[in-house]
């Protein structure tokens, strides 16, 4: 019995994935023939569309290809230490071209959702809690943003010093705090308000308000503030 493994070449000329993009374009192309493209090579038992598919199924889908490490892509048969660094390397690239269209600095803030529109490429789909703080000028620019602190948020690690160190080397007028949660829920715990009341308190000896503080989940938000937790 003869073996017969299909290449990229065998596939009819509107299906490969360079002249597929080049006569539709990339929006006309699956996930995987965009990987496809990537990874430019199969290996002797796939194409390179196939090695993408099972790239994806590895991974748990799309959105999860980011947390694959280096090692974690090399055990996949076909996948390489060059595969590996090409697609590590576009995965990190698309998140900083993300983060760049953010616009975070010059951008005035005039509602929740312009603040997550700056911190949604940042804080979903982290497998940590990060805390951080937008900090604002008197007309509600955003000056920079400050990452806090990594880890489970509590109210020892969350500590109004540190929030608000880098508020006053500024001259912030007000701060929005945001964080997010790795499980994806946006309800907030008592430690999330706990945590919230305590930096408002502060803030208010200060001078220096808190306006909102965001919950991120994955690619979506709530307000504390819309919710009805600053009285």
């Amino acid at each position: 019995m003869v073996e017969w493994n299909l290449t990229i070449k065998d596939l009819p000329e509107d299906e490969r994935p360079r002249e597929k993009l080049l006569k539709f374009g990339s929006k006309a192309m699956s996930t995987a023939e965009l990987l496809a493209l990537i990874i430019r090579t199969g290996s002797r038992s796939d194409t390179a569309i196939e090695l993408a598919n099972k790239l994806l199924t590895y991974a748990g889908g799309l959105k999860f290809l980011k947390d694959l490490s280096l090692e974690e892509l090399k055990e996949i048969k076909g996948i390489g230490l060059a595969k590996a660094t090409q697609i590590s390397a576009t995965v990190e690239l698309g998140r900083r071209i993300r983060m760049a269209s953010s616009k975070q600095r010059d951008e005035i803030i005039t509602s929740p959702r312009d603040v997550a529109n700056l911190l949604l490429a940042k804080l979903s789909f982290l497998e940590r809690e990060h805390f951080v703080t937008v900090l604002l000028n008197t007309k509600n620019r955003v000056i920079t943003i400050e990452e806090i602190s990594v880890g489970s948020l509590n109210s020892s690690i969350v500590h109004p010093r540190e929030v608000f160190k880098p508020a006053i080397r500024r001259n912030s007028a007000a701060i929005i705090l945001a964080h997010n949660h790795p499980s994806g829920s946006l309800e907030p715990s008592s430690e999330d308000i706990k945590v919230t009341n305590r930096l408002r308190k502060s803030g208010e000896i200060m001078g220096i308000e808190i306006l909102d503080h965001l919950i991120v989940g994955n690619e979506e938000y709530i307000s504390l503030k819309e919710k009805g937790y600053f009285k």
